[in-house]
């Protein structure tokens, strides 16, 4: 039998030689399989930075796209920071996302920069979970600092891009993100009585590192920060994987 101390020489030989890209990274699962088949990741990598955006300008477009990334820190594993312009967060919708107020630190920027400044310091202290900002601007020098700042540890950073002018596009500036998503509301399932369902999304993964995008329709994050595929939805899936395992 080789020797365990050879062995042990050699493994760490060869992880001091192995590609960084080749390395496993951390990834958080969206939870819902076709959305993660098509992440290059199989997930959200938490050593990375996220974008989302609401479709439009419209109030309930940025509602979606921010209870969007609350689900997904609500699912980090630690104290969330999250860096706002503007005091208009609620907390009640957030934990109703699954992001309790105990866990939430909240800090005010006066500005985009001085927001993405607080961003980096709070992915660089590696205690944190979760660290979220809202800008208006953002150009790939100061998304690529939070990138870097972000990988090698297991503190995922997601950023929220508001709607500026009037048909801006807020994900149209070029970025260092590894996904970028834009959210919309999208009509609930009818129910047998009066009243409304369950909230729905249409998710659109406009880029991906290392991927191709796609779009979704699935219901909004529950009390646990996890989205679901409405039951409709997930019927007709099931229905096309059973009929191409007939074809084949």
């Amino acid at each position: 039998m080789a020797d365990p101390a050879v062995l042990a020489k050699l493994r760490e030989t060869l992880r001091a030689i192995e590609a960084p890209a080749l390395r496993r990274r951390p990834v958080l699962p969206v939870g819902i399989a076709p959305i993660d088949a098509r992440l290059a990741d199989g997930g959200l990598r938490l050593d990375a930075l996220h974008e989302a955006a609401g479709a439009s300008a419209d109030l309930a477009d940025d509602c979606a796209a921010t209870l969007f990334l609350a689900g997904i820190a609500a699912r980090a594993w630690g104290p969330v920071l999250w860096v706002v312009r503007r005091r208009d967060l609620f907390a009640p919708g957030l934990a109703q996302a699954g992001l309790s107020a105990r866990r939430l630190l909240y800090a005010e920027a006066r500005d985009d920069d001085e927001l993405m400044a607080m961003m980096e310091e709070g992915l660089r202290h590696r205690g944190l979970g979760a660290v979220i900002g809202e800008v208006r601007r953002a150009d790939m020098a100061a998304t690529r600092r939070l990138q870097l700042a972000a990988e090698g540890g297991r503190t995922i950073a997601l950023l929220l891009r508001r709607h500026g002018r009037a048909g801006s596009d807020p994900l149209r500036p070029p970025s260092a993100a590894v996904t970028r998503w834009k959210v919309a509301p999208t009509p609930s399932a009818a129910l047998p009585v009066e009243g409304v369902g369950r909230p729905r999304w249409r998710l659109d993964l406009v880029r991906q590192r290392g991927g191709e995008g796609g779009n979704w329709i699935v219901e909004a994050c529950d009390e646990t920060g996890r989205c679901a595929l409405p039951a409709d939805v997930a019927g007709r899936t099931a229905a096309a994987r059973r009929a191409d395992r007939r074809a084949a």
